[in-house]
């Protein structure tokens, strides 16, 4: 039997496989995702074990950002608007977020 704590977490956390790799998303704020005020901006944490990673990664969500604010002379194709695959999983929760990685490069 699976005790209470584990069916329903004090904290956002979320189990990752993308592009078959694995890892842990987290939040340390209790409230994200019982009060939407919380989801305006707020920070996620990344742990993923691989090699790269030499510490748990500190991502900050914006999902107030507008979609005009990025340059739009780009190619879409371009590697200055392709998105790290876990951007785009968190964006199947928060969608048009944008998400700073807080100067550290995208490993996951």
């Amino acid at each position: 039997q699976v005790c209470r704590g584990l069916r329903t977490p004090r904290l956002p956390v979320w189990l990752c496989s993308v592009a078959g790799r694995h890892g842990v998303l987290f939040s340390t704020d209790c409230q994200l995702l019982s009060d939407w005020k919380q989801e305006r901006l707020f920070h996620l944490y990344l742990y993923s074990g691989q090699r790269e990673q030499r510490a748990t990664a500190r991502l900050t969500v914006d999902t107030h950002s507008h979609h005009w604010e990025e340059n739009q002379s780009e190619d879409p194709s371009s590697p200055g608007k392709r998105r790290p695959s876990v951007e785009m999983a968190i964006r199947t929760k928060w969608v048009g977020a944008t998400i700073s990685w807080n100067g550290i490069d995208p490993f996951f």
